[in-house]
């Protein structure tokens, strides 16, 4: 994941001092399946065949590591941290640092992702933004595709529960989604960590990320303000099929093409 600021508050400890905890949290092996699903949006819906990747908000690099087989990716994020993380595990990918709401690389690609760390754009303006970073760098009968937890249509409050253990360490996590009022445009996620250590000791951290939530109206216009043919897609894989949860493509048209 990714974030919305160049200098993040005392949240989002997750992609700071506590990223070596990250594959404890979500384990790449995780993110299989999804990969597979975005990789079948990629071809089905794309008017090239998709050989180049650009995922901004790349996090620890977990999508890459199962779209790289396919895919050339280069991997975008803000937080150093999360990059040396990605580095590790994909060391034959180009990681670059910079923030989705502004970086230009002077290039395109077959394929752009903003997996879940387009949830941190926190206002309208990041999130036109982002989508525009995105469409920038799509290549003409290209796609991008744009994944947010949750749109106000379907967000709902509520906790989770999670983690694993690998090397002798341990993490558990409980997830507190709410919102601090109705229609204002943004979610609190509350996280708080158990982290075990290989000596047993155990530490509590509170994490807080303060999330975007725009409706699926808003998603589309902006798609579309940014160049590209949008459309909406449930979020068919693993445990998010029948959920309501859905994805948004912006599809770059050929030369002749109208959006």
């Amino acid at each position: 994941m990714s974030h919305a600021d160049e200098s993040p508050g005392p949240g989002l400890r997750l992609y700071r001092d506590l990223a070596d905890w990250y594959p404890l949290l979500t384990p790449v092996g995780d993110y299989t399946e999804e990969a597979a699903f975005y990789r079948h949006l990629f071809e089905a819906h794309g008017r090239r065949r998709p050989r180049t990747l650009l995922d901004l908000g790349s996090g620890g690099g977990h999508n890459a590591a199962h779209l790289k087989a396919s895919l050339a990716c280069t991997l975008v994020d803000l937080a150093p941290a999360m990059l040396a993380l990605s580095h590790r595990l994909n060391p034959e990918c180009e990681h670059i640092q910079g923030d989705m709401r502004s970086i230009r690389l002077g290039r395109v690609f077959d394929c752009v992702l903003a997996h879940d760390a387009i949830s941190y754009m926190a206002s309208r303006a990041d999130l036109q933004s982002a989508i525009a970073t995105a469409a920038e760098h799509t290549a003409p009968g290209g796609v991008a595709l744009f994944q947010p937890d949750f749109v106000q249509e379907t967000f709902k409050p509520g906790t989770e529960t999670g983690g694993s253990e690998a090397g002798g360490r341990a993490l558990r996590y409980l997830e507190w989604r709410w919102a601090p009022e109705a229609d204002a445009g943004t979610y609190v996620t509350d996280m708080a960590y158990l982290l075990r250590d290989e000596t047993g000791a155990v530490e509590v951290v509170h994490d807080r990320h303060v999330m975007g939530l725009f409706s699926r109206a808003v998603w589309l216009e902006l798609i579309a303000a940014a160049g590209l043919a949008p459309l909406a897609v449930p979020f068919e894989h693993g445990s998010y099929s029948d959920t309501g949860h859905e994805v948004f493509l912006g599809l770059r048209p050929v030369p002749g093409d109208g959006v």
